[in-house]
């Protein structure tokens, strides 16, 4: 989110609004076989106060995939299960790499800054120096012995 406050009557991909009839007949399954799902927990729709199911837009498209996978590709549903878990795995991990990449950024950024804070402090009284020829010339200085 951004900072603003979301309206709570604003519809999401994840807002609980069909019922279990209505999920059925949009996902193209029977009702019994989303009662299945949910037991298996490949879709885990939200419940109501009075434990009826509601399935929101993204689980809609889930029982799609699911059935998808079962007729069109013939995995079971154990396998799909696993697929599922698999895949929802790869997600959190692909946010927690966007996530360590921004504070990767921004501690870059402000190394940045500490390192240029410290280059502004060097005193500029004190200048390199340099053979006016070019040539590069080693200077040894050796302190003279003390005589007693």
């Amino acid at each position: 989110m951004d900072g603003r406050r979301r309206n709570p009557y604003e519809l999401t991909d994840e807002t609980p609004v069909y019922v279990i009839s209505v999920a059925a007949q949009l996902s193209g399954l029977h009702p019994q076989t989303l009662r299945q799902y949910d037991r298996l927990g490949l879709v885990s729709p939200d419940r109501t106060a009075g434990r009826g199911r509601r399935y929101s837009a993204r689980d809609i498209e889930l029982l799609r995939q699911v059935q998808a996978l079962s007729q069109d590709e013939g995995i079971n549903l154990a396998g799909i299960k696993r697929i599922i878990e698999l895949e929802n795995q790869v997600a959190a991990l692909q946010a927690r790499v966007a996530e360590l990449s921004a504070a990767l950024e921004g501690a870059a950024s402000a190394m940045q800054q500490r390192e240029a804070a410290v280059h502004a402090s060097y005193r500029r009284d004190l200048v390199p120096y340099q053979d006016v020829q070019q040539t590069s010339a080693l200077v040894v200085w050796r302190p003279k012995k003390p005589t007693d």
